[in-house]
């Protein structure tokens, strides 16, 4: 593959690969919820790539929505455990099926809190869908309905998923280089 960004060690899973799996998904979803009118609810803003691109391979009525969440300091760069919603849904969610879309489900806290919490709004039903699945980090468990890849422990960017708001462009999964992270002093990781 040409263009490497050189703070990329290694391509982990490339455009072709991403864009094949996601396809695949797109009918698992769509398959799933041929009898109703899911309400999509993006994870931003790693999500944005994946939804997009899952959302055009899905052949049914499907309604979008976006949640925002912020569970670490930028300066910090590590899950603190604390987890605010920043951006809430504009959507009443009372007695609808669900899908949430993740870029990436590392430890389990962010994404068990967004599912906490809007579980307590009484949806009829909810899921997940997740690109990248990070299972070595998981603290809190979560179900995880539709599952694109599964990756080992390395800090990931591109196809949405960022370090710093940077490498989201990226179109292909890479390992960022520990010294760009800070990885090789504290081995922390900022996906959740």
């Amino acid at each position: 593959m040409k263009d490497i960004n050189p703070d990329i060690v290694k391509v982990l899973i490339t455009p072709e690969a991403i864009a094949q799996r996601v396809i695949d998904m797109g009918n698992e979803v769509a398959h799933a919820y041929h009898e109703s009118v899911p309400l999509l609810v993006g994870v931003l803003k790693g999500c944005s790539l994946f939804m997009a691109d899952l959302i055009r391979n899905m052949n049914i009525a499907l309604e979008m929505d976006y949640i925002a969440v912020l569970s670490y300091t930028e300066a910090q760069q590590q899950a603190s455990g604390a987890v605010r919603i920043v951006k809430d849904l504009d959507s009443v969610i009372e007695g609808r099926d669900l899908l949430i879309i993740e870029g990436i489900v590392d430890t389990g806290m962010t994404i068990g809190y967004i599912l906490r919490n809007l579980m307590a709004r009484q949806p009829r039903s909810i899921r997940l869908c997740t690109l990248l699945d990070k299972p070595a980090r998981r603290i809190v468990p979560v179900p995880i309905d539709f599952k694109g890849f599964e990756i080992p422990d390395h800090f990931v960017v591109g196809y949405g998923l960022d370090f710093l708001q940077r490498y989201r462009n990226l179109p292909y999964i890479g390992i960022l280089k520990d010294e760009i992270t800070g990885l090789a002093r504290n081995k922390k990781n900022n996906h959740a």
